[in-house]
């Protein structure tokens, strides 16, 4: 698929969840735990079939073992380099006295953290669509999904701070464009070889492992114990 419509394809679809979780936001006065964890259940599901039945036989069907051991590897070791980014930079800077301002720097942090998880996604996508359009639809889709409860989880903490909900709004679309990003520069890697199609694909497939099993399952067993 050409670099342009991928690029446009990922930051659609990179947004678009994330508008969602950011509008149900603002405009639901109280948090439905059981459309958390229906949302939450669905986009795991999705991701869990997505990687056993689709981005692990691709990659094997035009690479060796070795070669997606390898990337699976780097994808969720990237994810969790992800992870202690956002945790020793920014979540040590909560140091607000005052509750409202303190929820408002809460949300502000919780969005930019998510603005460098929605990277590696892109690149999934990117990806995804250089190997077959089945693939990409298949892989945006998901990622739309589990990018609900994460606009939510951006935009519940900026709205009790205080803040504009259009400005809200624009802070949680403004996470997702990283997405876009990450999906054009995974077309041009993905277009070198297919070897690299399917690290870049194994990448995907450890980077989705380490969501459902570190970010979404957890979240799950927590909204239903509230």
């Amino acid at each position: 698929m050409d670099i342009f419509k991928t690029t446009l394809l990922g930051l659609f679809f990179g947004t678009f969840g994330t508008t969602i979780g950011g509008i149900l936001g603002v405009t639901i006065k109280k948090k439905s735990n059981k459309f958390l964890s229906f949302i939450l259940s669905l986009a795991s599901g999705l991701m869990m079939a997505i990687i056993c039945f689709d981005l692990i036989p691709e990659a094997l069907e035009i690479s060796n073992i070795i070669r997606v051991i390898l990337g699976t590897i780097l994808g969720i070791v990237a994810m969790i380099f992800c992870d202690l980014i956002v945790d020793k930079k920014f979540s040590g800077k909560i140091k607000v006295k005052n509750n409202q301002n303190k929820l408002l720097k809460t949300g502000i942090i919780v969005s930019i953290g998510l603005a460098i998880h929605n990277f590696p996604e892109g690149l999934a996508i990117g990806s995804g669509f250089e190997a077959s359009i089945k693939l990409g639809l298949s892989l945006a889709i998901a990622i739309c999904l589990h990018d609900i409860p994460e606009g939510i989880s951006m935009a519940v903490p900026m709205k009790n701070g205080g803040m504009n909900p259009f400005k809200v709004i624009f802070y949680v679309v403004l996470s997702g464009i990283t997405t876009g990003i990450g999906a054009f520069f995974g077309a041009i890697v993905g277009s070198i070889s297919e070897q690299i199609i399917a690290i870049c694909l194994s990448f995907a497939a450890g980077a989705m492992l380490y969501i459902v099993s570190r970010r979404i399952n957890p979240r799950i067993k927590q909204s239903l114990s509230w």
